[in-house]
């Protein structure tokens, strides 16, 4: 008898092994997602102790009036993009794992979602060319659009 055994029985673990989902790979877009989140913030860290916090005075305005340096100000900006579109995203992959909707074609697309928001990312906190931009955003929301019209089918035909 193994440990996990005496302490939820036998009977438990095969009916759990028997609920569960037969893949999880849509959660990993989720956490490729979540850690350019985390990348974002380290990044906002190191750019206001370069550029804002320069001096005392600098920091006493940013403290009193948020003014920050551009560099800083960019990846500030692109931290709250992430609380935005994406919710939407992570909300999908939620329910198209727990209506068994999930699928190749739908972790693919959310795979291209977060791939999109890289490059958006990347994009964003260099150079910030539009030229570049537009199209990542542009990807990104078609290959969520597309995860959101899979659950909506899928939930109509079930």
């Amino acid at each position: 008898m193994t440990l996990s055994e005496c302490w939820f029985g036998e009977r438990f673990l095969l009916k759990r092994k028997q609920e569960m989902s037969p893949t999880t790979a849509m959660f990993w877009p989720m956490i490729a997602h979540a850690f350019l989140v985390f990348g974002l913030y380290v990044l906002l860290f190191i750019r206001r102790r370069k550029y804002t916090f320069i001096s005392k005075e600098d920091f006493k305005r940013f403290r009193d009036t948020g003014e920050e340096a551009q560099q800083s100000r960019l990846v500030n900006k692109n931290i709250a993009n992430q609380f935005e579109m994406p919710m939407l995203f992570h909300a999908a992959c939620l329910l198209l794992y727990i209506t068994d909707a999930d699928n190749i074609a739908t972790i693919f697309l959310a795979w291209i979602f977060v791939a999109g928001r890289y490059v958006h990312s990347y994009v964003h906190v260099t150079s910030n060319r539009l030229r570049y931009r537009g199209p990542a955003f542009v990807v990104s929301f078609a290959a969520l659009v597309l995860m959101w019209g899979w659950l909506a089918v899928w939930l109509a035909l079930e």
